[in-house]
């Protein structure tokens, strides 16, 4: 669906829309590295494949003709425990250089030393490839509030870091009841408030893994967290988006839904 305003006009006439805001920007993360920890950062830029830096490395299983070759945390918990630092700029997006083991070492992203590590821990052979579009699972933009998290947390029992369903805009909403990003699907959702605003389609609802029940500072599992989604919103919470206009995102940014009018009680 095309919104007006969000693909390519100067200005923002939402002449057959309508704009509800939602809450702000509370926090904003790229994963340079498919499954490791993701980085935090005041601003970012928003482009066609995502935020830029984002996902744009992987480790994918030699000799794994399926569709899906990329190792990641539900087979390799651990990888969650790899940070990767030095982040310098190239061609236009920040990328890492190194990593940080979970022993504390640092090693060069594209050396031998850290691929031979992983393959070890994983039990079979590993390449790291880098994709200039990036390696998504659905959509190029995760997006969940902290509303909905709090809710499963209440839920499980447990006070749940936030890095644990690795989205990449954290909402902090107005309103305070959990998965209220089940009914942005089919909407846009516009963040800041000058001229050129960046944009996302709201694709689809994000289908939880066993990836939220790892403890992102040890990897450890506690099921009780999954479990609790699943009861609480049928193994839903957060949305995928693609992107319909580019532009900077800041923490603090103001974040609306723009909807068809009818759409919007």
């Amino acid at each position: 669906m095309r919104w007006p305003g969000l693909a390519g006009e100067a200005g923002l006439p939402y002449s057959r829309t309508s704009m509800l805001r939602l809450g702000r920007v509370r926090e904003i993360v790229r994963y340079p590295v498919k499954s490791m920890a993701g980085i935090a950062t005041e601003s970012a830029f928003l482009g066609w494949h995502g935020l830029a830096g984002d996902r744009r490395y992987g480790f994918r299983r030699v000799g794994e003709d399926g569709g899906f070759p990329w190792l990641s945390a539900s087979r390799l918990p651990e990888l969650i425990l790899y940070q990767p630092v030095g982040v310098v700029e190239s061609n236009g997006e920040p990328l890492p250089t190194h990593v940080r083991t979970p022993a504390g070492s640092e090693v060069a992203l594209g050396s031998p030393e850290l691929r031979a590590e992983i393959s070890e821990r994983f039990g079979s052979a590993v390449d790291l490839m880098k994709l200039k579009h990036g390696i998504f699972d659905e959509g190029a933009v995760s997006v969940i509030a902290l509303a909905t998290m709090a809710g499963i947390g209440r839920e499980a029992g447990l006070d749940l870091d936030r890095r644990r369903f690795r989205a990449n805009i954290v909402v902090e909403t107005e309103r305070s009841e959990p998965f209220l990003e089940d009914a942005w699907v089919g909407g846009t959702l516009v963040f800041g408030d000058g001229d050129a605003r960046p944009a996302v389609s709201v694709t689809l609802r994000d289908e939880r893994c066993m990836m939220v029940n790892l403890d992102p500072e040890t990897a450890a599992q506690d099921a009780r967290v999954m479990k609790a989604v699943v009861r609480l919103n049928q193994n839903f919470a957060g949305i995928y988006a693609t992107v319909v206009r580019t532009g900077p995102i800041h923490v603090g940014d103001s974040v609306n839904l723009a909807a068809e009018s009818s759409a919007i009680g």
